[in-house]
């Protein structure tokens, strides 16, 4: 699978812009992926990841999250927020490959990964910050986004200010210095009969 996946002959992109984000460095490539890799690579994680619907704990309720999602990393790498504890499956061929093509495009490691499966306009993020202690203080996320393309909302935590940018088929966003401290971020709800998407976030536990 990982030939047919990476071998596309029409060549992806790696020009970036910077998003206008004061007090952040957020790089998007919006073809990072060709289309075709995007699309082959979307098939093959919606069939293969071990998707579960976790809950959460918020305002003294439980409930179900608003999406799928599967938790991949290295040995020891829990994770944990809203009160929910992951423990991580292993990494797959595609994953690892992904993992490897992020760390060469933003000189990071990685050492795991958080995918979330958004199936239609009903699935959603609320608007948070990855701050985790575990994460460090200052966290460079790397997020793959597969699929329909979906408004991604930044908003100051300050000023109150909001930013949006669209995040397409085979992009990527890489979330760099201050943007956890000074950013939230999310996904709405749509009431638009919306396809489905992938959005996988390459972190670096501590």
């Amino acid at each position: 699978m990982q030939m047919s996946l990476f071998s596309d002959p029409a060549p992806a992109s790696q020009s970036s812009v910077r998003l206008p984000l004061p007090d952040a460095d957020v790089q998007y490539y919006p073809r990072w992926l060709t289309q075709a890799q995007a699309t082959a690579l979307q098939h093959e994680l919606e069939t293969t990841l071990p998707w579960r619907q976790d809950t959460v704990h918020l305002f003294g309720k439980t409930m179900p999250i608003p999406r799928l999602q599967s938790w991949h990393g290295d040995p020891g790498c829990e994770y944990g927020y809203s009160g929910m504890r992951l423990s991580p499956s292993a990494w797959t061929e595609a994953l690892t490959t992904l993992r490897e093509r992020c760390q060469r495009t933003t000189g990071c490691p990685f050492n795991s990964v958080l995918a979330n499966w958004y199936r239609d306009g009903a699935d959603s993020m609320s608007l948070h910050a990855d701050d985790e202690p575990e994460l460090g203080p200052d966290p460079v996320i790397a997020s793959v986004s597969l699929g329909e393309a979906r408004p991604f909302i930044f908003k100051h935590k300050h000023s109150k200010e909001r930013i949006t940018q669209v995040l397409e088929h085979g992009s990527l966003l890489v979330m760099g210095h201050g943007t956890q401290a000074h950013y939230l971020h999310g996904i709405n709800k749509s009431r638009k009969l919306l396809s489905s998407r992938i959005n996988l976030t390459f972190r670096y536990l501590r």
